[in-house]
């Protein structure tokens, strides 16, 4: 059995998805995001996004975690806030020896639609089937971070039988 965290950093909301694999049995086991207010200061901001994510960490104990890259093609105003959020979620990753992978949104895409250009709604609603949700998983954030965990999955199933030389 394996454990997969997901993140989708961000200052204001980081999403967050955790999912078990059990053989080739992929379970969803929890989703939700971690929101700060812009009214704190940023250290303050920053010290509770540590402090909740390593909640999730130590609730959910995962094997690894795959962390969605910083695109900022429309918004670069919150270049620096996200990237902030970021160093706090890597060295939080870090602090428990949580080995982690990156992904871009486009390889996010691909891993759960089979297309990199797909758009936002057919990735969560892919992900609703996949999980045999109620319901789309929301807020976005979370919905981004099961399809970080669930990429991680099958990157690292892949890379394995790569080096076992299977695939």
């Amino acid at each position: 059995m394996t454990i997969v965290l997901g993140i989708d950093p961000g200052l204001a909301s980081t999403g967050y998805g955790v999912i078990r694999c059990e053989g080739s049995r992929i379970r969803h086991l929890a989703h939700g995001s971690i929101q700060t207010s812009p009214r704190e200061e940023t250290g303050r901001r920053l010290l509770r996004l540590h402090d909740e994510l390593l909640q999730v960490i130590d609730s959910y104990r995962p094997d690894g975690a795959g962390v969605e890259t910083v695109y900022f093609s429309k918004n670069s105003s919150s270049a620096i806030p996200v990237a902030q959020a970021r160093g706090v979620i890597l060295y939080t990753l870090a602090e428990r020896g949580v080995p982690f992978a990156e992904y871009t949104p486009g390889e996010l895409k691909q891993a759960i639609v089979g297309r990199s250009r797909a758009e936002k709604v057919q990735m969560q609603q892919s992900l609703r089937m996949l999980f045999n949700l109620a319901e789309i998983p929301a807020p976005d954030h979370a919905a981004d971070a099961l399809a970080a965990a669930l990429c991680h999955v099958n990157t690292s199933r892949f890379v394995s039988l790569l080096e076992k030389g299977h695939a």
